[in-house]
């Protein structure tokens, strides 16, 4: 089953969370997210059910394998359209973070990996 785009926002935020701090609780994702911590409860016992995350008995959410996977793919997308939109177009960082995070749930896969070689090339040659 699917996800949507809230719940590939939710993943993002646990692996980035769990990179920045090594824990994560319902309560860091509503503070870092700005939502209400029942969404975030509504949310996350979604996640639970697709198999992405489990949630510790002292309330630390934990991304499963699937949940890891989908999670860097979403990130991976993010930073490099981002990118894009800064080095290339010439964006602003705050206007290129918030574009980035619309983009990277509707891009097809065609046009991403035609970015990401595009990116990769354009990295090669000024190096």
């Amino acid at each position: 089953m699917d996800i949507q785009r809230s719940g590939e926002d939710y993943l993002e935020t646990i692996y980035i969370l769990q990179q920045r701090t090594g824990y994560v609780r319902s309560i860091d994702i509503a503070t870092e997210m700005g939502y209400s911590k029942p969404s975030v409860s509504k949310g996350m016992s979604i996640l639970r059910e697709l198999g992405y995350i489990t949630m510790m008995t002292d309330g630390q959410i934990k991304l499963t394998k699937s949940g890891l996977k989908r999670a860097q793919e979403v990130y991976s997308r993010h930073k490099l359209i981002k990118e894009f939109f800064i080095s290339k177009l010439g964006v602003n960082a705050i206007t290129a973070e918030n574009d980035a995070c619309k983009v990277e749930h509707v891009i097809s896969e065609e046009t991403y990996l035609r970015l990401k070689e595009f990116m990769d090339k354009e990295r090669e040659e000024t190096e």
